[in-house]
């Protein structure tokens, strides 16, 4: 059995999606529906079983039988709500529930794949694997950042496979129910829809109008990292997963407007409330990712905006 916790939302479900489509088919999806608009991200997909977060935990704890037939688990599951400041909710809903499975896994040799977070960088200009780097800054970010430290203290030589993956900023399908927390691709997209252009910050922080700069990268280079660790179980460790170069919002706006062929860029002002909390700046450095012998190739903005709005494209 392959497990994907947060299966139902929005990596995990593309997550689901590339492991059926390889053939296997013995994927179970762990998520919460109290939302249940998450639902349409597995309705299409013919998943083993489904099982809620909490009864999920309760099964690798009476069922030895079940655990034993997990063959790894995708932990994808976490509040990404960048804005959200109950830290005790955080901390137990992305610290607490991801020891609880590393350490499972580790006792039955599992390998454990999980999704790490860009966000531990926080206002960092130097993006690399390395605890002089990482300064979060929201309790999303440090959430994420303990439990790598946490990986790095307690699994700094497992036996079997422990990888966490810092994705950076993730756009394309099934992202609808993230609302707020959905990627500019999508919002742009909208607003050209309904309004004919696009929103975008004006310059703060040095940076121009829309200049502040993103390593947006393409959710499926993002699954096809995940398979490959999942073919490479002896490679171990915590890796940036980015395209490795940075670009502009006015060049994911410029990638929507070119493929509805029409609309305009409108800049606003920076928010008060975003001030000393927002990443002006981010850029994977894939030295280590490369190292470990990945070779997923990246898509560049103007690539992946096209695919995703093929896909959202009305059949």
């Amino acid at each position: 059995m392959h497990i994907v916790t947060g299966g139902a939302g929005f990596i995990g479900s593309n997550l689901v999606r590339a492991l059926i489509d390889r053939g296997h088919d013995d994927v179970i999806v762990v998520d919460d529906l109290e939302d249940g608009h998450k639902f349409v991200n597995i309705s299409d997909q013919p998943i083993a079983d489904y099982l809620d977060k909490d009864d999920f935990l309760q099964r690798l704890d009476s069922d030895k039988a079940f655990s034993d037939q997990i063959a790894a688990v995708f932990h994808e599951g976490a509040c990404s709500e960048t804005t959200e400041w109950n830290g005790r909710y955080m901390m137990k809903n992305n610290y607490t529930y991801s020891q609880i499975l590393l350490h499972h896994c580790l006792q039955h040799r599992t390998p454990y794949i999980y999704a790490s977070s860009a966000a531990v960088y926080g206002g960092s200009t130097t993006f690399v694997e390395d605890p002089l780097f990482e300064d979060p800054l929201n309790v999303y970010g440090y959430s994420k950042l303990q439990f790598d430290r946490y990986v790095r203290r307690v699994a700094a030589s497992p036996d079997s496979q422990v990888v966490g993956l810092r994705y950076f900023n993730v756009y394309g399908p099934r992202e609808q129910h993230k609302g707020p927390m959905a990627s500019v691709a999508f919002h742009f997209n909208n607003q050209v829809l309904e309004e004919g252009e696009t929103r975008l910050f004006s310059g703060t922080g040095g940076y121009g109008d829309g200049e502040q700069l993103r390593d947006f990268v393409y959710v499926d280079d993002v699954c096809d990292v995940n398979l490959w660790f999942l073919d490479n179980p002896d490679v171990s460790g915590i890796f940036n997963t980015g395209t490795g170069k940075a670009q502009t919002f006015n060049d994911v706006a410029n990638a929507v407007i070119r493929w509805h062929g029409k609309g305009k860029i409108r800049y606003i002002a920076f928010p008060d409330h975003l001030k000393g909390a927002y990443q002006s700046f981010t850029q994977a450095d894939l030295t280590q990712l490369r190292d470990s012998g990945c070779d997923v190739e990246f898509r560049p903005v103007e690539e992946g905006v096209k695919e995703y709005l093929d896909e959202l494209r009305p059949r």
